[in-house]
């Protein structure tokens, strides 16, 4: 199935939008040292997807994640993302949310250095109330189905490489089963073989009818794992095409 680039606004998929966005802006800095990283950015993106955001550095892809993970406030325009809107929300009300139902994968993977890898993976539960017996035998499984051993799971962040510090991120954006991941660059220390182990297991995600998955790269390799993928340039969305199919994936299939 060949790409076709598409006009903005991107049109939303046949199924329930699971993010709304509408005209949104952010502005770094004030006066002359303003920088405008979202000029209007519209985009709808459906449960049960997997969205891939693409472009150059500093088009603002990362702030536009941000937006939509509740770490950043928007300046303008509207934005929904589970049918909720951080703009009337309070602090306290933003951070339940987020804890219950986003997960984020940082592209400087941002783990805790006194913590193991199940320690860190764990965090999430934690905050959620699981008790932490549960919440590190939950860690110990998601890190295995992302190929770690006992030893690799019971090391320091400093003990593992940086793809293995990579997939503890993802590990810890997993875990607590949110309805939303949002990642930035999750694969860029991956080999090839370790970041299609990642890939699988978000797009295993993203099937789900109550979740979505919006993921920035600049890895062309893992562009068969998406639905769609959306083109941003100078703080915009450009344009949207259909990702590329492989033929052993029939669940998305029309």
């Amino acid at each position: 199935m060949s790409a076709q680039t598409m006009q903005t606004p991107i049109p939303p998929t046949e199924t329930q939008p699971a993010v709304r966005c509408h005209g949104v802006t952010k502005t770094y800095g004030q006066g002359n040292a303003a920088v405008q990283a979202l000029r209007g950015v519209d985009l709808d993106v459906g449960m049960g997807e997997l969205l891939m955001l693409v472009g150059p550095s500093g088009c603002g892809k990362t702030t536009l994640i941000s937006v939509l993970a509740g770490l950043l406030q928007r300046d303008g325009g509207d934005c929904s993302v589970l049918e909720h809107d951080y703009g009337q929300m309070s602090p306290p009300e933003t951070t339940r949310f987020r804890g219950r139902n986003i997960g984020f994968v940082f592209q400087t993977f941002q783990l805790i250095p006194a913590l193991t890898a199940a320690e860190n993976v764990a965090t999430p539960l934690l905050i959620n109330g699981v008790k932490w017996r549960a919440a590190l035998e939950r860690a110990g499984a998601v890190l295995r189905n992302l190929g770690f051993d006992d030893r690799m799971i019971q090391a320091l962040p400093a003990d593992l490489s940086g793809g293995q510090q990579q997939r503890v991120a993802v590990a810890r954006a997993m875990v607590h089963d949110p309805r939303m991941i949002v990642c930035d660059e999750p694969t860029s220390a991956l080999d090839s073989e370790s970041g299609r182990m990642v890939m699988s297991l978000m797009r295993q995600f993203a099937l789900g009818k109550d979740r979505v998955l919006v993921v920035v790269t600049h890895d062309a390799r893992i562009f068969e794992f998406a639905d769609r993928i959306a083109r941003m340039e100078d703080g915009r969305i450009t344009g949207i095409e259909d990702a590329p199919r492989r033929e052993s994936d029939p669940q998305r299939d029309p």
